[in-house]
């Protein structure tokens, strides 16, 4: 059985009540369902959640909410492995032979159905434990600046100062829209960075939103993508 898993606790800080804030004519949460669900590949999607208001919108739009997260589980500091190997364990204590798992968070609204069913190929080629979207810096990473309090700068590496961009060796990094992983992994506590296959995705579809700002800015780049059918 393969089953997503959406890990949506309802007390974010930056971004209050983020996972059920309108974007785009529907709250955040339901773009993940609605790529996972568009997916195909999925015998499941449940939603892991402290939050009644959480639950009843992700059965809204078509999740399934079988049991509460815990609250040891869902503050500032849990991290993402633990959730979903909790996740996993419920749904095995309900019956369910659980395979592959997916985790999809909730607060990516440029997630696709069609990278999702990539990841799920390439996890199934058996080659790695997980697999999960990454995308390219847009600046090299090795002539990166560190700047003091009086304004001045420094480079983190100067041994880089003089090499031309173009020969530097490409960066990436995660997008934060996606995992798959093989449920004993989650189980193992396997680190996903550590263990897993990178799927890349072009850099216009990939925003972190975290800030105000970086919300201003995904509803601006969302409005365009869809105005050019590109999503």
């Amino acid at each position: 059985m393969r089953i997503a898993v959406i890990p949506a606790r309802g007390g974010s800080k930056r971004i209050p009540r983020k996972n059920v804030k309108p974007f785009h004519g529907h709250p955040m949460i339901a773009y993940a369902i609605m790529a996972a669900r568009r997916s195909g590949v999925f015998d499941k999607m449940i939603v892991s959640t402290d939050d009644a208001e959480i639950a009843a919108i992700a059965r809204d739009f078509g999740a399934e909410t079988p049991f509460a997260r815990p609250a040891e589980l869902a503050d500032d500091h849990t991290p993402t492995v633990p959730v979903i190997a909790h996740a996993i364990g419920v749904c095995k204590e309900m019956g369910w032979e659980v395979a592959d798992v997916c985790c999809v968070y909730p607060s990516a609204p440029f997630v696709v159905a069609e990278d999702i069913r990539s990841g799920c190929e390439l996890l199934a080629e058996g080659s790695c434990a997980y697999v999960f979207p990454v995308t390219s810096f847009p600046s090299p990473i090795q002539r990166a600046l560190r700047r003091s309090e009086n304004g001045t700068v420094t480079p983190f590496f100067p041994e880089n100062s003089g090499v031309r961009t173009q020969d530097l060796e490409l960066a990436y990094f995660d997008a934060g829209q996606f995992y798959w992983g093989r449920a004993s992994a989650w189980e193992a506590g396997l680190d996903i960075h550590k263990n897993g296959r990178a799927l890349i995705l072009p850099e216009w579809r990939v925003v972190d939103i975290d800030t105000h700002a970086d919300w201003e800015r995904a509803e601006l780049l969302y409005s365009v993508l869809v105005e050019r059918r590109l999503l």
